[in-house]
């Protein structure tokens, strides 16, 4: 819990960009990353009501982010919170997006926990993060039309996250864990990412899934390279989504050259991230992947960070 002191009537509060799924944990895995931010700053007003009052960032399409907070994912978080709490007074909202709209790092995540963790510290009992959280599912889901935690359960806490509807729970991430994100100049809405996954998929594939699963957070748990290495591997989502991203197999190939222990989607994408046993091995095979995207036609951008990223903070 953090507060800040009682006569201040505002905060701002940064969250991280992330990768989402981790590949092998569809809508329950996720890590944060030391990239780009988006940030929040809220103030606390006497009407009882939550009002998106700017937007503001030098990315594209900031502009089509709606201030309705219905569709705005830090407007529905904070007024979940508002009528949760039965909260008297309200709270004016603005938000400087840091984070790529529409590039699988979490961005509309990222604005939901920002503004919740800056709402949070202007409360008279702030909460903790982990009571934070079901409000934060509720705001993600004015972006995606549906109700998960891998983006804004690992912004909340920092770090590998565990994250269901129901339970909040981060897991062991070993230091040596660096990865490597690389965003190409295109835009893949979640929505449309999700429209692939209708159909039904076969048993053994759902199996097969499961064994990758199991060893991935197995091998978290021990520090076990060959365990995560052998568990890193989607077979259920990045079949289907991998044709929406130009380049998307160059950059893996790229990846999986320089020993990478997997590489898959970031989210729903067009984002791709791979893993690898240290900083000196992810660094070196940043410019490799993002040559991937560039054989495609598509400048990028890339990122190396610790798999153990930073949470959301005040500022």
């Amino acid at each position: 819990m953090t507060a800040i002191s009682p006569n201040e009537r505002s905060a701002t509060a940064f969250a991280p960009a992330g990768v989402g799924n981790i590949g092998v944990g569809f809508d329950l895995l996720g890590h944060t990353i030391d990239g780009p931010r988006d940030h929040a700053t809220v103030r606390r007003i006497d009407a009882p009501e939550v009002r998106v009052v700017a937007v503001r960032g030098s990315g594209a399409n900031v502009e089509r982010i709606p201030f309705d907070l219905e569709r705005n994912t830090a407007g529905l978080a904070l007024r979940a919170l508002h009528a949760g709490l039965g909260l008297t007074h309200g709270f004016e909202i603005e938000l400087d997006k840091g984070i790529p709209i529409g590039a699988g790092l979490g961005g509309s995540a990222a604005s939901c926990v920002a503004a919740l963790v800056a709402a949070n510290a202007l409360l008279d009992r702030p909460m903790s993060r982990v009571a934070l959280y079901p409000y934060a599912i509720e705001g993600e889901s004015a972006s995606s039309q549906s109700r998960q935690g891998d983006n804004v359960g690992p912004m909340l806490l920092g770090g590998i996250t565990l994250a269901t509807l129901t339970h909040l729970i981060p897991l062991p991430v070993p230091d040596w864990l660096h990865c490597v994100v690389v965003h190409p100049d295109q835009v893949l809405e979640t929505r449309r990412a999700r429209a692939v996954l209708t159909d039904p998929y076969p048993l053994s594939t759902v199996v097969r899934h499961g064994a990758h699963l199991a060893l991935f957070v197995t091998g978290l748990e021990r520090g076990d390279i060959d365990l995560i290495r052998a568990g890193l591997q989607d077979v259920l989502v990045e079949p289907r989504r991998a044709s929406l991203i130009p380049g998307f197999a160059r950059v893996k190939a790229a990846a999986i050259a320089y020993n990478a222990l997997g590489a898959s989607l970031s989210g729903a994408g067009p984002s791709v991230f791979a893993w690898f046993p240290s900083k000196a091995a992810a660094e070196a095979a940043a410019p490799a992947m993002q040559a991937g995207f560039a054989e495609a036609g598509y400048d990028s951008r890339v990122w190396v960070s610790p798999v153990n990223g930073p949470k959301a903070e005040l500022v």
